[in-house]
C-alpha cells in the first residue's frame, strides 16, 4: 500500500473513554467524517479500546456506505482487551473488530502496546501468514529493540514490519533520539506520530488564564506545566502568522517535516480544515531546528501513563 495520505485521522476520541470527556455523538461526528473524506483525508485510526468497541462502532457507521476502495482502516489488537488464555486469542479479537465493522479485511493492523508483545506479534503472525489481504502490519508504543525483535518475528513468516505508531511530538522527541525514526526509515517502515499537538496542548487554545477543562486526563497532564507550554506555544504562532495558518497547524508541519505521518485527533470539523492547510506548510530546515531547540530548553516530561521512555 503506497497511496498513504500526509495526514491520518484518530477516533480515539469517539470512544468517549474520558480522555477527552464524554459527550461525543455519531451526531456531532458526522460532518467531521464527511469533511475529511471530502477533502482526501481517508486513512482513519481507531482501536476496540478506545470506549470497548465504542470508537469502532461510530466509524463503522459512517463508513457503511463509502466504497470499501475509498478509505483506510486502522485498527488494533490491544492485548488487555483480549482473553489472553485462549488460544484463539488474535483470531477472535480480529474477526469481532472485523464483524463489528462490516469489514473484510484492515488495511492496517497493530499490536497496540508491549503487554507480553513477542507472543501476541507471533500470533499475528501466524494469522496473516500465507493469506492473501494482508494489511500493514504494526506496532505501537515500541522502543527500538523491542520494534527489531517484532520485524524478526514476522520475517520468520514471510511477512515485514510496516509501520510503527508512538507518541511523537515537539516536547516528546524519544522515537528520534533512540534511533528508531532512522531505522524506521532504512527498513521502509512507516512512523506514524500520535499527539504531535499534545491533546491540544500545542495548539495555542490554552494558556495560564485558559486551562484545559477539568475533569479530563488531559487536564491533569498538562495545565500543571501551562507556563511552560506558552512560551513554546508563543514561538508557535509566530510561524503560524509568517505561513498565514493557525498554531496547531505547526506542530503538524513539523511532523511531516521530519518524514513521519501524523495521526491527528478529530473531534471538530475545523481539525480536519487545519489538517488540509498543515499538509501544505513547508518549514524549513532552520525553522525545525529552532523548534527542537526552544522545545528542549523548556525539559518538559510528556511521556503519559501508558507508555515508556523510548531510549
Amino acid at each position: 500500500m503506497t497511496n498513504l495520505p500526509k495526514i491520518a485521522l484518530g477516533a480515539w476520541a469517539w470512544g468517549n473513554d474520558g480522555t477527552f470527556g464524554n459527550d461525543f455523538t455519531a451526531e456531532t461526528l458526522r460532518p467531521i467524517f464527511d469533511t475529511a473524506m471530502n477533502n482526501g483525508l481517508n486513512l482513519w485510526d481507531t482501536a476496540f479500546a478506545y470506549g470497548m468497541g465504542t470508537s469502532e462502532k461510530v466509524l463503522a457507521e459512517f463508513i457503511k456506505n463509502v466504497p470499501r476502495s475509498e478509505v483506510l482502516i486502522s485498527d488494533k489488537f490491544t492485548p488487555q482487551c483480549a482473553d489472553a488464555a485462549s488460544p484463539t486469542a488474535m483470531k477472535d479479537m480480529i474477526e469481532m473488530q472485523l464483524d463489528l465493522m462490516g469489514l473484510t479485511h484492515f488495511d492496517i493492523y497493530w499490536i497496540h502496546n508491549t503487554w507480553n508483545a513477542p507472543k501476541w506479534t507471533e500470533e499475528l503472525a501466524k494469522y496473516f501468514e500465507g493469506k492473501d489481504d494482508v494489511p500493514l502490519l504494526g506496532v505501537s508504543n515500541h522502543n527500538l529493540a523491542e520494534i527489531k525483535q517484532a520485524n524478526e518475528i514476522l520475517h520468520k513468516h514471510g511477512l515485514k514490519l510496516s509501520a510503527v505508531q508512538n507518541h511523537f511530538s515537539l516536547i516528546n522527541r524519544s522515537s528520534e533520539e533512540s534511533g528508531i525514526l532512522d531505522y524506521c526509515k532504512e527498513n521502509g517502515i512507516t512512523f506514524f506520530s500520535y499527539m504531535v499537538l499534545e491533546q491540544g496542548a500545542l495548539s495555542g487554545k490554552y494558556d495560564t488564564a485558559h486551562p484545559m477543562p477539568a475533569g479530563s486526563a488531559r487536564a491533569e497532564a498538562y495545565n500543571p506545566i501551562l507556563d511552560k507550554l506558552e512560551i513554546i506555544n508563543s514561538e508557535l504562532k509566530k510561524l503560524a502568522d509568517k505561513y498565514s495558518v493557525g498554531v496547531a497547524q505547526i506542530p503538524i508541519a513539523w511532523a511531516i517535516s521530519k518524514g513521519t505521518l501524523p495521526i491527528i485527533g478529530v473531534t471538530k470539523t475545523s481539525h480536519v480544515e487545519d489538517a488540509v492547510k498543515a499538509a501544505k506548510v513547508m518549514l524549513s530546515a532552520e525553522e525545525t531546528a529552532e523548534l527542537e531547540k526552544l522545545a528542549d530548553s523548556l525539559n518538559i516530561n510528556a511521556i503519559r501513563f501508558w507508555e515508556k521512555e523510548m531510549k
